[in-house]
């Protein structure tokens, strides 16, 4: 799902990281992709700085045995480096980022600050931090997609918020309020609505499959048994299934901070 949404989005992801190299500077040679997860960001980071290396940074040892191996088929393995770390506990070795890159990370922690003071440490003096987030779950769906059950959509989202709200309670922070508690200066702050409509991009219908079915387990019991009903004829593979309707409209709200440790 997340080289899917990185594909779809591939434009947004360009725009972000330009924006981002635009702040940094030219003099960019050590970034650290936290959370780094499949490496859509490492890659997209490295054609921005083509002088750069990347240390990728997750707990999954899984996650960074795929981003390594596709890094080796891009020609980019002498480029890359990984460190299995949970970034709430610091990152050990790191002192010399001219760039931390966090992009739909940093909410899964449970003390943010805790995780930016670390950040802060590993930063170089006059190094940037750029916090890339998303609203919560995308949206897909016409109001009467289903039409005995109009508004699906937005009930399950509801139901998913409550349940952020109790496990993820860091989605949707303030993080310029954070960053700035954290000993950082917000240098740019970006909210942006992204939208797409038919004709949709391969793998489109594939992604809403994902997401809603990743979501299906979670909403068992937390919404009403018709509209779980409703739900999974979206998934079927039925006349309702996602992946074959062409109504679908790709719906994402991303936003953007990038704060700079002071000094030079």
């Amino acid at each position: 799902m997340l080289d899917l949404d990185a594909a779809l989005f591939a434009s947004y992801l360009t725009t972000v990281t330009g924006r981002v190299a635009c702040l940094a500077g030219s003099d960019v040679t050590h970034i650290v992709d936290l959370g780094a997860g499949t490496g859509t960001g490492t890659f997209a980071l490295l054609e921005q700085f083509p002088a750069a290396r990347v240390t990728a940074v997750d707990s999954s040892a899984e996650m960074l045995d795929r981003l390594t191996e596709a890094a080796r088929a891009r020609g980019l393995g002498d480029r890359v480096s990984v460190l299995e770390a949970d970034a709430g506990a610091g990152l050990p070795g790191i002192t010399d980022a001219d760039l931390v890159w966090a992009s739909a990370s940093l909410h899964h922690l449970d003390d943010p600050a805790a995780a930016l003071a670390g950040i802060h440490t590993a930063l170089r003096p006059g190094g940037l931090l750029a916090v890339a987030e998303l609203d919560g779950m995308p949206r897909f769906l016409p109001a009467d997609a289903v039409p005995d059950r109009p508004g699906l959509e937005t009930r399950c989202r509801d139901a998913l918020d409550t349940l952020h709200t109790e496990h993820v309670p860091h989605l949707g922070a303030d993080w310029g309020a954070l960053l700035t508690v954290a000993g950082l200066t917000v240098e740019q702050e970006r909210t942006e609505q992204l939208e797409l409509r038919s004709p949709l991009p391969e793998g489109a219908g594939r992604y809403a499959h994902l997401t809603l079915g990743g979501i299906r387990g979670t909403l068992d019991g937390r919404i009403d048994p018709a509209d779980l009903a409703a739900l999974d004829a979206l998934l079927d593979g039925g006349p309702q299934d996602v992946r074959h309707r062409d109504d679908l409209v790709v719906r994402s709200t991303r936003q953007l901070w990038v704060a700079r440790r002071p000094g030079r």
